[in-house]
């Protein structure tokens, strides 16, 4: 008589709660053990809290056969990339998960494991969150909690002509690594193609330098929709223009090796966004405290323009020779 295995039945929800996601929880106690609705806790004397949400919907922000651990990084990243470029210390988030019925239990734990990961590379701990099913495609939700000196959040509108703009990392990998991934850009190097899908997958929050450009940057956000849109955002907040010049622009190897010259993959490195690297303006004067952080935290700091009385929003782009440099596009818009 030969027995045939009996699958074990599908995790509930407050099971699921119990296995995956009260661990992510454990070092923080105003989480309460994931065993009440809602989350407490204070914000200490001299800070405020910094409050950001960022949700990802499969087929739009990931491919859906990526790893359940970079799609959790993606996920962590980007709002912690929102907290560095307020100048905000991670503290702590929520989750929303949206998933189908059917999704494997495997799925599950790799997708805690990257939200544990992450959370013990960066420092910041789940709170609370909630679980729905859905029968449309996977849809994840969080909101992300920081602390920065009570008064002192770099906000995006505080850039004046004159001011400097600067940019931290590289530019363009994510973008670069987008086409592989569709299967528009052929690379043949091993090394390359990792190193550009990598950076798609899990960007680089500049936790360390957000913190530290209080007191430096007159204006910030973080580079999500494209260099140049979001350089526009951050003038139309400011008043005023800018002159963006691509030669300054810093690249890795990868995307120099990528990009080959080529006008029109530049242009896309330059407006593809998903780099999670922060862009932020500063007066002349800061520049010497500036390279003196981007040797303190290991993270490059470059300058890329300036700004300039003109039609706020306005950015004029120039090529490594002083040309004007034409765009199809500026940036992502959902809409």
């Amino acid at each position: 008589m030969i027995l045939e295995e009996i699958p074990s039945p599908p995790l509930g929800e407050f099971a699921r709660i119990t296995r995956f996601f009260k661990p992510l929880a454990a070092g923080f106690p105003g989480a309460r053990g994931l065993r009440d609705d809602a989350a407490v806790f204070g914000v200490p004397e001299g800070r405020e809290l910094v409050v950001t949400t960022d949700a990802m919907v499969a087929g739009v922000h990931f491919f859906p056969d990526d790893s359940p651990g970079d799609i959790a990084a993606k996920l962590m990243r980007s709002n912690l990339s929102d907290l560095a470029a307020m100048g905000a210390e991670p503290l702590a988030y929520t989750l929303v998960t949206a998933l189908p019925r059917g999704l494997d239990e495997s799925w599950l734990g790799g997708f805690a494991a990257g939200l544990g990961e992450d959370q013990r590379q960066f420092g910041i701990a789940l709170a609370g969150g909630d679980s729905v099913s859905t029968t449309g495609p996977i849809t994840l939700s969080v909101t992300a909690f920081g602390l920065v000196p009570s008064g002192r959040a770099l906000p995006r509108w505080g850039g004046r002509p004159g001011d400097r703009v600067f940019v931290t990392g590289t530019i363009g990998d994510a973008a670069l690594g987008l086409e592989i991934a569709y299967g528009r850009l052929d690379i043949p190097d091993g090394e390359t193609r990792a190193h550009l899908l990598r950076r798609l997958r899990r960007p680089d929050p500049r936790t360390t330098v957000g913190p530290r450009l209080i007191g430096l940057a007159s204006g910030a956000m973080d580079v999500s929709d494209g260099l140049v849109a979001d350089l526009g955002h951050l003038c139309e907040e400011s008043g005023c223009a800018a002159l963006l010049r691509t030669g300054a622009v810093p690249l890795s190897d990868a995307a120099r090796g990528a990009i080959d010259g080529d006008p029109v993959r530049l242009a896309l490195a330059i407006t593809g966004g998903d780099d999670y690297e922060l862009l932020f303006t500063a007066p002349p004067s800061a520049r010497d405290a500036l390279a003196a952080l981007a040797a303190d935290s290991g993270v490059a700091i470059t300058e890329i323009g300036e700004l300039n009385p003109g039609p706020p929003g306005e950015v004029t782009v120039l090529d490594a020779a002083g040309a004007a440099l034409p765009l199809a596009r500026r940036g992502w818009d959902h809409f």
